[in-house]
């Protein structure tokens, strides 16, 4: 191989390690300093490897804000969502704050990029009657049933994202007081109240069905597979659908459902936001807002369909 070759191939190599070993340290920092969740470092990380896939032989540091924005464009232009491209412009920010913070930088080239501009998303929401109707479609024949009938339960009755749900351990439980402690995002915990149904289904669960999962591995974790692992998210979304089918609902419905439609029947009832913000574990209100614009929209229509002139 001819001397240049050597030198461009060696030259390659060392972008290559840079991008690597400053990876490896942004990773720390996400997970130790800002104590995000292992879902969200993943995805921080993965959009920062694209990044680095488009400009493998230059180095992050010498990469200006007219190389980040053609990353983005050429992302948009694959089609992502505006939503993703926001997500993309965070991951970006956050990676060259970390590397000004550093002192790898002198002047930090993802200062001037903006995020598109999107439409406030108004997620999916089930009706009480829904709720009532998919919780019932369960088969109560097996222990599957009394365990995904308890899933469904803690689901409407705590509000909680489905990573929460299957990281919820037996001695998090503290059905006596009607309250469970839950770890949230950047395990940060909380206290939910938890409602008389999904107490019994839990109870039931416990002392009935959950024997036929378990296997010793995983003596705490409350809600086990037929492995007696703990179950994964795929999994109680499979669970979801296949009793939204089974109660005959057609909407596009996943565990985060439950979780939209426990607050917005709290706000519809008249909730303290900052109540439903604290059981929800969002950081910001701002987040919680959008459960009081879903009631407004819900109390517009009915004006609007009742109006002579509609």
């Amino acid at each position: 191989m001819p001397a240049f070759a050597v030198v461009q191939v060696l030259h390659g190599f060392t972008e290559m390690t840079d991008w690597k070993d400053i990876l490896s340290d942004y990773r720390a920092y996400l997970r130790i300093e800002r104590s995000l969740s292992p879902n969200t470092v993943a995805s921080y990380l993965s959009d920062i490897r694209k990044l680095m896939h488009m400009y493998p032989d230059r180095r992050p540091e010498d990469l200006g804000s007219e190389d980040l924005s053609g990353f983005l464009a050429t992302e948009a232009g694959n089609g992502i969502s505006k939503r993703s491209q926001s997500r993309l412009v965070s991951s970006i920010k956050s990676f060259y704050g970390f590397m000004e913070m550093e002192g790898r930088l002198r002047n930090n080239p993802a200062e001037t990029i903006e995020s598109p501009k999107i439409s406030r998303h108004i997620p999916t929401v089930l009706s009480v009657e829904e709720i009532d109707r998919i919780i019932s479609s369960v088969d109560l024949s097996s222990p599957e049933g009394h365990r995904n009938r308890a899933i469904m339960e803690v689901l409407y009755s705590c509000g909680l994202r489905v990573s929460e749900l299957v990281s919820l351990r037996i001695s998090d439980l503290f059905l006596d007081e009607s309250f469970i402690r839950v770890i949230g995002k950047g395990n940060k915990q909380r206290l939910v109240p938890i409602g008389e149904p999904a107490i019994r289904a839990v109870k039931l669960y416990l002392s009935q069905t959950r024997r036929a999962f378990a296997s010793g591995k995983n003596e705490d974790i409350l809600f086990l597979n037929r492995r007696g692992g703990k179950m994964s998210r795929q999994m109680v979304f499979l669970i979801i659908k296949r009793q939204c089918d089974a109660a005959g609902i057609t909407k596009e419905i996943s565990p985060h459902t439950f979780r939209h439609s426990f607050a917005t029947h709290l706000v519809e009832n008249g909730a303290d936001l900052r109540a439903v913000q604290q059981m929800l574990g969002h950081e910001s209100i701002l987040t919680t807002e959008i459960y009081t614009h879903m009631d407004s929209r819900k109390w517009q229509e009915a004006i609007l369909s009742r109006h002579p002139r509609k």
